[in-house]
């Protein structure tokens, strides 16, 4: 029976078949991809120790963990998708081939399926923002949503680089986000106070720490992840060069602080800070 279109909007008469198409079409049109990036760093709980001869710091045997932002990030991108807003979360990574471990949390925590593109080379951020650009072109979301920077390089840039790569809208730093057909609006916070954006979708949003408190995730969905896709992928699948840049000349632990002393009163203050040198 030939379908009769709606007063307002709809499908106008056609066969039964031909509808199906178009409905199939108008759902995924309402599909919604976001994409995660996610770095294995060192637990932030454990302190860092540097080498003896002070090139880096020293991985040996230290318990490694999700970026606490990249965290922030995949918590957000669930949420959207437990909404209705989004339908797939793709969580992506670059690192050694023990960063599966970092994207088996992300596929615990709620994301779909994951990317690593495997190396040993510790990638710089503007070689990290065209691999993802190219991680992009593939997949096509709507949205990527990572953290503001790692907590190892805390170099906070490469929400920013691949922006620029993409020529896409960009709200970093942000505290809040809400997603409304092709618009997503986000509070970021600024220096004395909060600032509201609206960006046009597709767009690059970087998560704060106050976006929202990433979820534990259960046993049966720790179980479930190990089930769940993740490709492998290399730097030179992508076609992208990742030799380092920059050169490290020094890496040194920050001074040990000393004992205060205390004072009994304002008088004996400020004299002792002129005795210091600082008044």
């Amino acid at each position: 029976m030939p379908l009769k279109a709606p007063r307002r909007g709809g499908f106008a008469a056609c066969s039964p078949a031909h509808a199906r198409r178009l409905l199939k079409l108008e759902d995924e049109r309402k599909r919604m991809k976001v994409l995660v990036p996610v770095k294995r760093v060192i637990d932030s709980n454990v302190k860092a120790r540097v080498k003896s001869d002070q090139t880096g710091v020293d991985l040996a045997n230290v318990k490694m963990a999700m970026n606490p932002f990249d965290e922030i990030a995949i918590e957000e991108a669930v949420r959207l998708k437990e909404k209705g807003v989004a339908t797939e979360v793709i969580a992506v990574s670059i690192g050694p081939v023990q960063a599966q471990e970092t994207i088996r949390t992300a596929l615990a925590m709620g994301a779909d399926r994951g990317i690593l593109i495997q190396t040993d080379v510790d990638v710089e951020p503007l070689a990290v923002a065209k691999l993802l650009k190219a991680v992009i072109a593939e997949e096509n979301p709507d949205l990527v949503v990572m953290g503001k920077q790692a907590i190892d390089g805390d170099n906070n840039a490469v929400g920013q680089m691949l922006a620029a790569l993409l020529d896409w809208p960009q709200a970093t730093f942000a505290s809040k986000i809400e997603v409304a057909g092709d618009t997503a609006t986000v509070t970021r916070e600024i220096d004395g106070g909060l600032q509201v954006l609206s960006a046009s979708l597709p767009a690059v949003i970087t998560a704060d720490l106050r976006l929202n408190e990433p979820r534990y995730a259960s046993l049966p969905n720790i179980m479930k992840a190990k089930k769940k896709e993740i490709a492998m992928k290399t730097p030179a699948d992508y076609g992208v060069d990742v030799a380092a840049r920059l050169k490290v000349l020094k890496v040194t632990e920050p001074p040990k602080r000393t004992a205060g002393v205390k004072v009994e009163n304002a008088a004996e203050l400020v004299a002792k800070l002129k005795s210091e040198g600082v008044l």
